[in-house]
């Protein structure tokens, strides 16, 4: 009898809920025009007694009819939707209440000689008025509120603050989800219901798991620091259950994404490290009414640069480019910033190739740059490797070609942005940055009045060929996720942090400066793989879970990889002004020995000789140790056809040039 009743229910509620707008408020009028005159009929009977009951009374409920639907209508009780009443509602529909029993008092004193309505009636009506119309939208609001349990699946939202009531309200407006409960770390909220839900607390999660059979447990936590937040991820984790969490309070406010635009658990909220703010004096010293140019500003760190670098107010803003669609992305972007937040910025999308040195020249001449931020690179080790005369061609001479133009062009700032592969380097990549690096400090000493600096720091989440997005890219397809070796470890930073540190840093800079961001600690990146697996709801397959979810694949370390990355050479390093930012004190070639080895290196990248490029990294980057064989493809190819016996090459250093 119960089921069939709630069946009943349940057709009644899709019913309503397909209908049109204007039909829903005709008949939310046809229920209060019940509802009013039955209050009132009520209130005569409960006070009077039915015999002093009589028509000519009960046609005063007409009159009080008329008199409430119109204040109804100002209040604007038919705008609201049923399914989210809020408090404000209930205020319209206590003040429509009050009101019409008011003027209905009035029309008693005023056109009655005697009065016909006492002041209980008016009491008992006021008080069955309230009942009648706020029940009558409470039992259609909970019938619909019961239709969208039925079909959703079971989630947890951790947090019953502001942020989780909100998003609760959305998830019961979206019917997707089954909210079976809150949880939050507040004792004086635990047991309590808030939107009709129950609080419990964190210790219950397990048991509310298991009960209800929770797919997902939802972080409505946007202004909780990220090291709480690691903290609550790794008690949830055992749970093989997948997280997501609600955006950031500022995103939220800033109306930039909605409470219920929920994102999947991502590294930084593993990491847990809350950024250092900015000191905004660093932040604006090199930008502020200045001419800025970012090289490769379509890339991961680039196009950070540029978000950052247009914070500040330059008077012109720059974009270098070589690939015509980032650069059209990454313009696209920036031009609506300028539009919505009416910034006086210049904004300038320029194709060009840091290795030409007029292109470069020209443009940093003609627009009168001041500051330049050199992102532009090729950073990932395999491809680098395997493109050896393209690699360094790029890295080295790019890099030198645009500190001569700025030279040139009397810029007064260059900031490189480097890498912590370039320290002890075991590969082609991190050779080519080191030698970059000395380029630079080299140019200083040659009595420039620009003032050379790079930057240095390890791997930013999130940008391209980062473990994190591959990880959850392989974690969505079913797996294997792969990793090169259990231990492999990596510092890592946020793209945003690691932008606001290479600004600021650069804004320090005397000249020739080597500085080192403070990157936290090391992670393990096996650990990461499981804990991601995890949070997205999965189960680790292997020997001991073979029918898990996923597997992961040790696919052993790439050509020149290394286990684990350094951010100085040596031990000589003293603070600066920011805490995160360290200036490292480390030997350099003086331009005259560089120069010799650049036009060497030159020579050697005009002819594609490989061996002899390699020889020359090594002659320049004392500290570079090739733990592989490199293998540039195609050199081998050409190396491999130049062999009668077709047998393939691995192109390396000889054991005599060692």
């Amino acid at each position: 009898m119960v089921q069939r009743l709630l069946n009943r229910a349940f057709v009644i509620s899709t019913w309503f809920v397909n209908l049109s707008r204007d039909t829903k408020r005709l008949l939310m009028l046809v229920a209060d025009c019940i509802c009013i005159p039955a209050a009132f009929n009520s209130a005569l009977i409960l006070v009077t007694g039915w015999q002093a009951f009589s028509l000519h009374l009960a046609s005063l409920g007409l009159v009080t009819l008329l008199v409430t639907i119109p204040i109804f209508v100002k209040l604007g009780l038919y705008r609201a939707i049923i399914r989210y009443l809020d408090s404000r509602a209930l205020w319209s529909i206590l003040a429509g209440v009050s009101l019409s029993v008011l003027i209905l008092s009035l029309l008693d004193l005023l056109f009655f000689e005697q009065t016909l309505v006492s002041f209980s009636v008016l009491v008992v009506y006021w008080a069955l008025a309230l009942i009648y119309v706020m029940g009558s939208r409470f039992l259609v609001r909970a019938l619909l509120l019961k239709r969208g349990k039925s079909p959703g699946e079971s989630v947890i939202v951790y947090g019953a603050g502001v942020a989780g009531i909100g998003l609760v309200t959305s998830l019961l407006r979206a019917g997707r989800y089954q909210v079976v409960g809150f949880v939050d770390d507040d004792i004086a909220l635990q047991k309590s219901r808030i939107a009709g839900v129950t609080v419990f607390s964190p210790r219950r999660i397990p048991e509310l798991v298991n009960k209800y059979s929770v797919s997902t447990i939802l972080l409505a936590l946007p202004s909780v620091s990220r090291y709480r937040r690691k903290q609550i991820i790794q008690t949830i984790e055992p749970l093989q259950i997948r997280v997501q969490v609600v955006p950031d309070l500022a995103d939220i406010i800033a109306g930039e994404v909605s409470i219920d635009e929920l994102r999947d658990v991502d590294a930084a909220d593993l990491l847990g490290r809350d950024p250092v703010p900015p000191r905004d004096g660093l932040l604006y010293t090199c930008i502020e009414n200045k001419v800025v140019m970012v090289t490769g500003a379509g890339g991961s760190i680039g196009s950070e640069l540029c978000r950052q670098a247009l914070k500040q107010n330059p008077r012109c803003l720059i974009l270098f480019e070589i690939s015509e669609a980032s650069l059209y992305q990454i313009d696209k972007e920036l031009e609506a910033l300028i539009q919505k937040f009416k910034l006086k910025t210049e904004l300038v999308s320029l194709l060009g190739n840091v290795h030409s040195r007029p292109r470069v020249r020209e443009v940093m001449v003609a627009y009168g740059v001041q500051t330049v931020y050199h992102a532009a690179a090729y950073k990932h080790v395999p491809i680098v490797e395997r493109n050896i005369v393209k690699g360094v061609r790029n890295n080295v001479f790019g890099t030198l070609h645009a500190a001569e133009a700025a030279i040139e062009a009397q810029v007064e700032t260059f900031v490189l942005i480097s890498t912590d592969k370039a320290v002890n380097p075991t590969n082609v990549m991190g050779a080519t940055k080191r030698m970059s690096e000395l380029v630079l400090q080299a140019l200083h000493h040659r009595e420039s009045k620009t003032r050379f600096c790079m930057v240095r720091f390890g791997n930013v989440l999130e940008s391209s060929g980062s473990v994190v997005p591959l990880f959850r890219e392989q974690i969505k397809r079913g797996g294997p996720v792969t990793v090169t070796h259990r231990d492999i470890i990596r510092y890592f930073m946020t793209i945003p942090e690691a932008s606001e540190l290479v600004i600021q840093a650069g804004s320090m800079a005397k000249g020739g400066d080597v500085f080192v961001l403070d990157m936290g600690e090391p992670v393990r990146i096996y650990d990461l793989a499981v804990r991601m697996i995890h949070l997205m709801g999965r189960s680790i397959r292997n020997d001991q879970n073979p029918t898990g979810d996923i597997e992961i694949r040790v696919t052993g370390l790439r050509p020149a990889e290394k286990l684990y990355e350094e951010l100085l050479i040596g031990s000589n390093v003293s603070g600066t002004e920011h805490q995160k930012i360290m200036r490292a004190n480390e030997h350099f070639l003086p331009w005259s020995s560089l120069s010799a080895l650049l036009d060497e290196l030159s020579d050697a990248l005009d002819a594609s000789d490989c061996p002899r490029v390699i020889d020359i990294l090594k002659n320049s980057v004392h500290e570079y140790r090739p733990e592989n064989s490199s293998e540039d493809l195609l050199w081998m190819k050409k190396s491999t056809q130049g062999f009668r016996s077709g047998k393939v090459t691995q192109i390396g250093i000889s054991k005599n040039k060692q």
